[in-house]
C-alpha cells in the first residue's frame, strides 16, 4: 500500500535561476534514513556534475551514472519509432543506457525530473526498472513540476551538499507533457511509501521508499 504525505511544513523554495542552490528538507530526510549505511550505492540519472560526484564520494558512496535526462531532451527523435501510423516511444532504447547494476543493490536513485520529460506510456516501465534496482528500504528521489510551472524541461539538477540541491536552466525549455498528479505517482510505485513535499516554486520533491 502506498502512503502519501503532502507537507508544507518544510518548504524548499527551489529556484530555477543559473547556479541556484537551496537546502532540501527531503534530502535531509533521505540521508537521515540512511545514516546507518556507511557505503550507499547510488544511481544518478542526470548529467555528471563534479559537485554531485564529490558529495557522494565523500559520503562513501558507490556511484553509477546514466544521463537519461540529456538523452531524452536532446534525442532529436532517436527515441521514437516512426514506422507505424503514430510515433511510439522506445522505452527499452532509453533503459539500455543504464549501466549493469545488480538487482536489489541500490540505496538511492536520483531520477530528478525524468518523469516530467517522458510520455505517459513510458512511465510505468521506467519506474519499474528503477524500483527493481533498489535494495529493501532504498529510495527513488524525483523532482516533479506543478501545473503552474510550464518551463524548465532543460533544467540540470545536482547536489551541492548532502542536503543542498543545485539547479541550472539555460533556455527555460517548455515541458512537452502535462504534470503528474500525486495520485498518478502513487499508482506508478509498486509497493512501499511515497512521501511528497511541496515547495514554493511550483515543484514537488517525491521520495518513493521500497
Amino acid at each position: 500500500m502506498n502512503l502519501s504525505t503532502n507537507g508544507r511544513e518544510r518548504p524548499n523554495d527551489l529556484g530555477l535561476g543559473a547556479g541556484g542552490t537551496k537546502t532540501s528538507g527531503s534530502l535531509d530526510w533521505l540521508w537521515t534514513r540512511l545514516q546507518d549505511n556507511p557505503k550507499p550505492c547510488v544511481l544518478d540519472c542526470g548529467p555528471v556534475r563534479s559537485s554531485t560526484v564529490n558529495v557522494l564520494l565523500e559520503r562513501g558512496s558507490t556511484l553509477y551514472v546514466a544521463d537519461l535526462l540529456s538523452l531524452v531532451t536532446r534525442s532529436d527523435g532517436n527515441l521514437w519509432d516512426h514506422t507505424g501510423e503514430a510515433p511510439v516511444f522506445r522505452t527499452e532504447r532509453l533503459l539500455s543506457e543504464l549501466p549493469a547494476i545488480r538487482p536489489g543493490s541500490l540505496s538511492i536513485v536520483f531520477c530528478w525530473q525524468l518523469l516530467d520529460l517522458l510520455p505517459r506510456e513510458a512511465l510505468a516501465d521506467v519506474v519499474r526498472r528503477m524500483y527493481f534496482y533498489l535494495e529493501p528500504s532504498g529510495v527513488l528521489f524525483f523532482i516533479l513540476r506543478e501545473a503552474c510551472l510550464r518551463k524548465g524541461a532543460d533544467t540540470i539538477w545536482y547536489l551541492e551538499g548532502l542536503t543542498k540541491l543545485g539547479a541550472r536552466a539555460a533556455d527555460q525549455k517548455p515541458f512537452a507533457y502535462p504534470p503528474l498528479s500525486n495520485r498518478e505517482v502513487e499508482r506508478l510505485i509498486p509497493t512501499g511509501i511515497v512521501k511528497t513535499v511541496l515547495t514554493r516554486s511550483g515543484l514537488r520533491e517525491v521520495l518513493a521508499v521500497r
